[in-house]
């Protein structure tokens, strides 16, 4: 009965009024964005453009698609995405199922996840890491922005103390019935921990897709800039010589019009995709966070 209590009831206000005024300050930047995007050239410039559109236009969109440095990288983060999450996963996954097993099964198991642990805790450094790539030849190839960040270990704790909570006279009834460990991990344990990989899938794609700095370090061709590259060279940087649209093409459009058309179309794979993956987010971090 205690949320009957006056003490929790003004909780309650209080905590909605602040998730309210939360969500507000998350979203309002997003739809001035999408306004300034669709405003006119003289509108956008002289700061006239609040949460509506003034002299609704597409003219940055068009540019903007139309501009090959922009689709080109697009290209560049789609593909470092989708194969960077599914080698990630793999091993994320392979590595968590093994670690999960008892002493008894797996000898020296905690000297592999201390010595994980450590690699959480200490680097080479920035420099050792940039002539490792050289040394490798990975420069300017999709590979240097998949292989660096490939095993997560935060990512394989977190599965790992999923796999645990698994019962384990699952694992033992598909063993009687003659499974090894691979159709024992693909048909007992994956089926149960879609929360936590739908999660932690979620996780890497969003970090995937949201890194620039690997990008900008390694890529010493402008072309292969993956799109958090792209953009942060030209809104950062403001390096619009090398990586934004044409100047005849900016007679007609302002460069802040632009620029909120190109945060926009970024930001719009991650909107469209996390609402499919939200329904597991909150049950995934729970259950993968709780220790026996």
């Amino acid at each position: 009965m205690y949320h009957k209590t006056k003490p929790y009831r003004i909780f309650t206000v209080f905590n909605y009024i602040l998730m309210i005024a939360v969500s507000i300050m998350c979203v309002v930047p997003l739809i001035h964005v999408l306004a300034v995007s669709f405003s006119g050239k003289s509108a956008a410039n002289a700061n006239l453009v609040g949460l509506w559109p003034v002299d609704f236009t597409v003219d940055a969109y068009t540019k903007t698609v139309a501009n090959e440095n922009f689709t080109r990288s697009i290209w560049v983060t789609l593909q470092r995405t989708v194969l960077g999450t599914a080698f990630s996963m793999g091993i994320v996954i392979l590595a968590a199922y093994a670690l999960s097993k008892e002493n008894a099964r797996f000898r020296r198991r905690n000297m592999y996840i201390w010595l994980l642990v450590f690699t959480m805790l200490f680097s080479g450094g920035l420099v050792p890491m940039y002539i490792l790539i050289q040394k490798l030849h990975l420069m300017n190839s999709l590979w240097v922005l998949i292989l660096p960040g490939a095993v997560s270990v935060w990512n394989i704790i977190l599965l790992l103390n999923f796999f645990r909570a698994v019962p384990k006279e699952m694992e033992e009834a598909a063993f009687i019935d003659g499974a090894g460990h691979f159709r024992t991990l693909f048909s007992v344990y994956l089926p149960v921990s879609m929360p936590a990989i739908a999660t932690l899938s979620l996780f890497t794609i969003v970090g995937h897709w949201n890194s620039w700095f690997d990008g900008l370090l390694y890529m010493t061709d402008h072309r292969n800039y993956p799109l958090a590259t792209f953009l942060q060279s030209v809104i950062v940087q403001q390096d619009f010589s090398k990586v934004t649209v044409r100047p005849e093409d900016l007679e007609n459009i302002s460069q802040r019009t632009v620029k909120a058309a190109q945060i926009f179309i970024g930001m719009a794979p991650i909107l469209i995709v996390y609402p499919f993956l939200q329904r597991f987010f909150v049950k995934g971090i729970v259950l993968g966070a709780v220790k026996e």
